[in-house]
């Protein structure tokens, strides 16, 4: 695979940021794919003291931490690379944030049954949608201190 134009303008838009950002920093890394972000991430990792994912990507991280994500959006070959990239933040002393509870739902209609469950606790046939009330609050509390945010795909 090959790095579009799209991507390269992306990190150049990131690295303008980061290179004037006062630290603590933090980046917001969103979106459905881990395959497209992933060299966004590694980018950041090395810039950022605090990383939260979120979009759709969250659900390979939660099943690269060996969490049952049920019928979620899950790119299956970037398992690994999400397992990477928690364990480059471990070496780096950075944080990277998952949600603790999650919006589930039955299917993806507007008349699902929905509910909100531990983001470990994803039952089989539910799907995951969106982050649940405890990770919004902890998302607040995790920037609370942070003096440059970085927003980079949708959440």
């Amino acid at each position: 695979s090959v790095s579009g134009f799209l991507l390269a303008k992306e990190l150049e838009y990131l690295d303008g940021a980061i290179a004037d950002g006062k630290k603590p920093m933090a980046a917001i890394v969103g979106g459905s794919k881990v395959s497209s972000k992933i060299t966004v991430l590694d980018a950041l990792l090395d810039k950022c003291e605090k990383i939260i994912i979120g979009g759709g990507m969250v659900f390979t991280f939660l099943k690269a931490k060996g969490y049952n994500v049920g019928t979620s959006l899950v790119e299956d070959d970037f398992v690994e690379t999400a397992k990477e990239v928690m364990d480059k933040a471990e070496k780096l002393g950075k944080t990277i944030l998952l949600p603790s509870d999650i919006v589930i739902a039955d299917n993806f209609a507007a008349d699902a049954n929905t509910k909100v469950v531990a983001a470990d606790a994803i039952p089989d046939g539910w799907m995951g949608l969106d982050n649940g009330p405890d990770s919004t609050a902890e998302q607040k509390e995790f920037l609370s201190d942070c003096q440059t945010v970085i927003m980079n795909g949708p959440m």
